[in-house]
C-alpha cells in the first residue's frame, strides 16, 4: 500500500506542476514579477495538499514569528525535495540561487527567468560566488528574501554536518540577518527514493542570527543552532509510534544523543 500511494502521489505531483504551469501561464507572464509570485505559491500549497491527501503526510511549520521584516537570508537544512517547496510561501518575495542549467528547461526555465532568481554556473566556484554576492545584493535591495541551503546538497537525516563556506561569505558581504530552519523531512520524503512515508513533517524557523558577527562566530552559531533544532525534531519523531524507518545516519545520531544525556 505504501508503494502504491507513493507512486500515485509522485505521478500527481508532477502532473500538478505541468498543469499549473500551463494553466497560469497567460496570467503569470503578463503580471508584474512580484505580483506573479502568487502562482508558484499556489502550486507549492497544492503540492503539499496532495502530499497530505494522497501520501498521508502533513506539514507542521512553526516559528513564523522569527521571520524578520525586510530582507534577510533563510538557511534551511537540506534533506529532501520537500524543503525546496515548503518554505517560500511564507516569504513575501523570495530569491533562490540555482543551477544555470535549470533555466534551459522549456517552460519551467521561463518561469525561473520571470521571477529574477539567481542562476549560477558552478564550474568556477570563486567566480560563481562573486556573481551570487553581486546579484543577491542588487535583488535584496528591493526588499527580497534570499533562500540558500548551507550544506549545498541534500544530506540524509542525522548525517554529520557539512556546511559550505558560501553561506559565510554571503552573510558577511550582504550584512543581513540569517534565519536557520530545522526539520527532518528526509525521514518522510527521502532523497533518491520514490517512497513517501506517512506522518507529519515538523519544521521550525529558528530565531534569526543577527548581522555583523565575525565569520567564525556566525558559522559556529549557524551550525550549532540548526543542528540542535534538527536533533530535537529527530528525537521527537523517533519517539512517536509508527515513525518512518530511520536511516543508519539517524540511528547513529540518536545513539550519540542518548550517550550525551546519560
Amino acid at each position: 500500500m505504501l508503494a502504491f500511494r507513493s507512486a500515485i502521489f509522485n505521478a500527481l505531483f508532477y502532473l500538478n506542476l505541468i498543469v499549473q504551469m500551463i494553466l497560469w501561464a497567460p496570467l503569470f507572464f503578463l503580471m508584474p514579477r512580484k505580483s506573479a509570485w502568487f502562482v508558484p505559491k499556489i502550486w507549492s500549497r497544492s503540492a503539499l495538499w496532495l502530499y497530505e491527501a494522497v501520501g498521508r503526510t502533513g506539514s507542521d511549520i512553526s516559528g513564523q514569528e522569527n521571520l524578520p521584516d525586510g530582507p534577510f537570508i533563510l538557511a534551511p537544512k537540506h534533506q529532501s525535495f520537500w524543503d525546496t517547496i515548503a518554505f517560500f510561501p511564507y516569504l513575501r518575495d523570495p530569491l533562490y540561487i540555482l543551477k544555470r542549467e535549470l533555466t534551459w528547461i522549456p517552460f519551467f526555465g521561463w518561469y525561473i527567468l520571470k521571477m529574477r532568481l539567481i542562476p549560477v554556473n558552478r564550474g568556477n566556484r570563486a567566480k560563481a560566488l562573486r556573481q551570487v554576492v553581486r546579484d543577491a545584493r542588487r535583488e535584496m535591495a528591493k526588499d527580497r528574501q534570499l533562500i540558500i541551503y548551507p550544506e549545498g546538497t541534500r544530506r540524509p537525516p542525522g548525517a554529520e554536518p557539512a556546511y559550505k563556506y558560501g553561506i559565510v561569505e554571503l552573510y558577511a558581504q550582504l550584512d543581513m540577518p540569517v534565519v536557520p530552519v530545522a526539520h527532518q523531512a528526509g525521514l518522510y520524503w527521502p532523497r533518491r527514493k520514490f517512497l513517501r512515508y506517512p506522518g507529519t513533517i515538523k519544521a521550525r524557523f529558528l530565531p534569526p542570527i543577527p548581522a555583523g558577527l565575525e565569520r567564525d562566530e556566525f558559522m559556529r552559531r549557524l551550525v550549532a543552532e540548526t543542528e540542535a533544532g534538527c536533533d530535537a525534531i529527530l528525537v521527537e519523531t523517533a519517539g512517536m509510534p509508527g515513525h518512518p524507518p530511520l536511516p543508519p545516519t539517524a540511528v547513529k545520531r540518536l545513539a550519540e544523543l542518548n550517550a550525551q544525556s546519560d
